[in-house]
């Protein structure tokens, strides 16, 4: 019976421990290759960020005046005419210089009148893309840029620039003939006219002459007696928008007035 037994000990499978150690075995291998796996994925971004940092040291062209960087070297080279002050581009009709070939294209089209951009709905022409957009605002009425003092709305951040100047009294136009001082560029233009003597507006009534027909207008109302400006707070009336001005100060004590022409 021993015998037997021993034999039927013999017998039994040795199946189950020999799978159970080579499962153990692949575990292992599968552990083995997701580290393998993990360590190139590291070693890969490790030069994946390597070679982008190399690129970006190559690439990156940084003004030695302002610190400004560009991507390429054309445009940095652009960049130092602002403060080198090179005009490489001339145009050959007036001797004017630009440091960039589109400025000086954009000028030339003064000489030769062209205007490629033109209004579909009232046929004027601009030489440029953005005059006409600014055009634009005058057919649908839009005027996106609001005065934050007086609240008059314009069609341009120029054009309300240009406004601005009013509220802070700034007179930075300069006539260098008698020192007389404007805030706006068309204003100081028209006072230039003065000194040369350029006069086409003759009164009727007292044979005085004007260099505009605004300025005329003004002088007339000395012989009707219009008084076109008429204050909200009082009824006073006043033959110039300045006069006015001035007077409602009383009342309010702001340099900001509402006008009212009657």
């Amino acid at each position: 019976m021993e015998f037997i037994k021993e034999e039927i000990e013999d017998m039994r499978d040795p199946e189950p421990s020999r799978i159970k150690h080579e499962d153990s075995e692949e575990q292992i291998d599968q552990v083995r290759v997701k580290e393998q796996r993990q360590e190139l994925n590291e070693e890969e971004e490790e030069h994946r960020n390597f070679t982008i940092q190399r690129t970006k040291a190559q690439t990156t062209h940084t003004c030695t005046q302002c610190g400004k960087s560009f991507t390429r070297k054309g445009n940095l080279n652009i960049h130092m005419r602002i403060h080198t002050g090179e005009k490489p581009y001339t145009c050959t009709q007036c001797g004017k210089s630009f440091s960039h070939s589109s400025n000086l294209s954009y000028h030339q089209s003064i000489h030769t009148g062209e205007k490629p951009y033109t209004c579909t709905q009232c046929g004027k022409s601009f030489r440029d893309a953005t005059g006409l957009k600014y055009h634009l605002h005058v057919h649908s009425e839009e005027k996106p840029f609001n005065c934050d003092q007086c609240g008059k709305d314009f069609i341009s951040s120029s054009n309300l620039k240009t406004h601005l100047i009013v509220h802070s009294d700034e007179k930075p136009y300069v006539c260098s003939l008698c020192g007389k001082s404007f805030s706006r560029p068309d204003s100081f233009k028209l006072h230039k006219k003065t000194h040369n003597e350029v006069r086409h507006h003759m009164c009727c009534d007292c044979g005085k002459s004007f260099t505009t027909a605004g300025n005329l207008k003004q002088h007339q109302r000395i012989h009707t007696g219009e008084k076109p400006y008429k204050c909200s707070y009082c009824d006073k009336s006043f033959t110039q928008s300045g006069s006015l001005k001035s007077h409602a100060r009383v009342h309010i004590g702001e340099k900001t007035v509402r006008l009212y022409s009657v």
